[in-house]
């Protein structure tokens, strides 16, 4: 539940703060006051698409924070902790949205910096927006097989996940099939050309890093006489001459000299530099050690120097060809491998695919028909609850039908798929096409509803479907977004009745022009417009019992000056009022009833 949201820097807002009722909030205002940026403030908290338009001019950023309460539902304390973000004590979080006047947007959940996508995961959990460009949505036929889906639920969600699993395959095997088909000389040439490739590999069977080893070993065997000279004079110079030459006695000598007379000094200063000394002996003479030890290894092998030279000559014949070295002629190879597994144009390879195409061909076409007899199923129970709906929104004659058909395969469709003898194009979310039909009065015939039903019409069944729909999600706050446009009268009354029986098992927001949906309202806010200074500024203000009164007469064409106004707007108070207190009879989905009233306050 969406407990408050603050709006600063916002459009016409300059700074607001919304404290939303538990039940029926509603949001009303002047033309122009700033209504449409309180929407607009919750579609950036759910995520939405940022415009630094919406920045008020002269403000470095507009933020807009909202403080959820009870978050409880499984997949929203995921999406909260998968952030990294906290929840309080009290199971709220607390969501930011800025946007920049550059048009820079960051978003910060439970305190942490999360991406902008963690904000609409979050409020696909926990609020939905409605608005006039919803119920546009809703005309297309996608978008009412989208609404059938959604109140379904699991009864089409489980087999259309299957079906797309098998579509995907399917699709994957006839595209592969039509591939090696139509390439089938072009594959059976480049098939040659790496089993050559691959032949001519194995033959030489190189081994990885051979290249560069081979390289170190050519250096060395090539310099064996100029390295012999420097190890020995070296050799020579640390240890002395090998025929034991006293006037070459070498660094050993020289120092063993030295520390032998140092030693015999009588002078204790020159005896303390005696074992620095026998250090300085012990490390020449490992490392004389080792010099010897290297010209014993180094021995010349002009056999072995053309036999390296000749193994190299064979490794290059192969890079020149496949790769710049070794490593990467045995990546090409590996690769080659696992292409030719797939180029296989042999009548008997084609023919195995065709089977497979045509197994999951059948697989896909039973998953379809779930699909669409589980769509079916949903369709009559949704036409039905809506058409309930619209007994309640002043359409009583009025009746809903869903249609759930499929859409013919056009000539040459790569999509083409029999089901149940009839062969129909596949797509991604089933066979089926549904359309939303309306029947104005028992005796007209069912028509789309966008030709059926007229402005007002239109805005009352959307909010039938909202109203349904509701009650199929888990989602507990419903935003509407003067979705009571173009309605008036006692329809006008009967949505507002509606959305307070809503209101009863969600939290519900609504952003009106209609004094008849705002006097249902358990909270009335009011965005009020002021100048200062020649800066208009809008604020958004909670209206007691009393401001209520003036605020629906002003509502009631302008009349808030007139006591015949203030008179209509308390007998609408006062209706709605006793609608409120009285039990709820309206029957919910599936059948059940909803008891009333403990989720309200003051």
């Amino acid at each position: 539940m969406l407990a408050e949201m603050r709006i600063q820097g916002l459009g016409v807002i300059d700074d607001a703060l919304l404290e939303l009722h538990p039940g029926f909030t509603v949001v009303t205002g002047e033309t122009g006051a700033g209504k449409t940026m309180v929407v607009t403030g919750l579609h950036l908290l759910s995520g939405g698409r940022s415009e630094a338009s919406k920045v008020r001019t002269g403000t470095a950023k507009a933020t807009v924070e909202g403080r959820f309460d009870s978050v409880t539902g499984e997949q929203a304390i995921r999406i909260v902790t998968d952030a990294g973000a906290d929840i309080d004590e009290d199971g709220s979080v607390i969501a930011l949205r800025s946007v920049s006047a550059d048009g820079r947007s960051r978003a910060h959940l439970g305190g942490r910096s999360v991406p902008v996508g963690v904000l609409a995961e979050l409020s696909e959990q926990l609020l939905a927006v409605h608005g006039q460009n919803d119920q546009l949505r809703l005309l297309r036929p996608a978008e009412q097989r989208a609404v059938l889906d959604r109140f379904a639920g699991a009864a089409v969600a489980a087999p259309l996940t299957e079906y797309r699993r098998v579509r995907q395959e399917w699709l994957a095997v006839a595209t592969e099939l039509a591939e090696r088909s139509s390439r089938s000389r072009e594959l059976a040439q480049q098939a040659d050309l790496m089993r050559h490739g691959l032949t001519e590999i194995e033959a030489v069977a190189p081994e990885p890093g051979e290249d560069a080893e081979l390289t170190e070993q050519i250096k060395r065997l090539a310099a064996v006489d100029e390295l012999r000279s420097a190890a020995s004079v070296a050799s020579a110079a640390v240890t002395g001459s090998a025929e034991g030459d006293p006037d070459q006695p070498g660094a050993l000598g020289l120092i063993a000299e030295a520390r032998r007379r140092l030693s015999g000094a009588e002078d204790g200063a020159l005896r303390e530099l005696a074992p620095r000394l026998a250090e300085a002996e012990v490390l020449l003479g490992d490392v004389g050690t080792e010099l010897a030890g290297y010209l014993e290894t180094l021995d010349a092998d002009p056999e072995r120097l053309e036999q390296i030279l000749a193994r190299q000559a064979e490794l290059k014949k192969l890079t020149r060809k496949y790769a710049a070295d070794v490593d990467g002629v045995l990546a090409w190879a590996e690769d080659a491998r696992e292409r030719l597994a797939t180029m296989d144009t042999s009548d008997e390879a084609l023919a195995e695919l065709a089977a497979r195409r045509d197994e999951l061909a059948a697989e896909l076409a039973g998953h379809a028909a779930g699909v669409s007899a589980a769509r079916s199923a949903a369709a009559t129970t949704l036409a039905g609850e809506i058409t309930a709906e619209l007994a309640g929104l002043a359409m009583g004659q009025a009746q809903i039908e869903l249609t759930v058909g499929s859409r013919p395969a056009e000539q040459g469709d790569p999509h083409a798929l029999r089901v149940d003898g009839t062969l129909v194009h596949a797509g991604a979310d089933g066979v089926d096409e549904v359309e939303l039909l309306l029947k104005a009065h028992p005796g007209a015939q069912p028509l789309p509803v966008h030709k059926a039903a007229s402005g007002g019409e239109l805005s009352r069944v959307m909010l039938a479907i909202e109203v349904v729909l509701a009650h199929a999600d888990t989602v507990q706050t419903l935003v509407f977004d003067e979705v009571d446009a173009g309605v008036g009268g006692r329809a006008a009354v009967e949505i507002g009745k509606r959305l307070a029986t809503l209101a009863r098992s969600h939290q519900v927001l609504v952003v009106t022009h209609l004094p008849q949906v705002a006097a249902f309202a358990d909270r009335h806010l009011v965005v009020d417009k002021g100048t200062s200074a020649g800066i208009t500024r809008s604020g958004v203000t909670v209206l007691a019992q009393s401001e209520r009164v003036a605020e629906l007469a002003r509502m009631l064409a302008g009349l808030d000056g007139t006591e015949t106004g203030r008179a209509h707007a308390e007998e609408l108070l006062g209706a709605a009022e006793e609608f409120k207190k009285a039990p709820e009879k309206v029957t919910s989905r599936r059948g059940s009833k909803k008891k009333s009233g403990n989720r309200k306050q003051s």
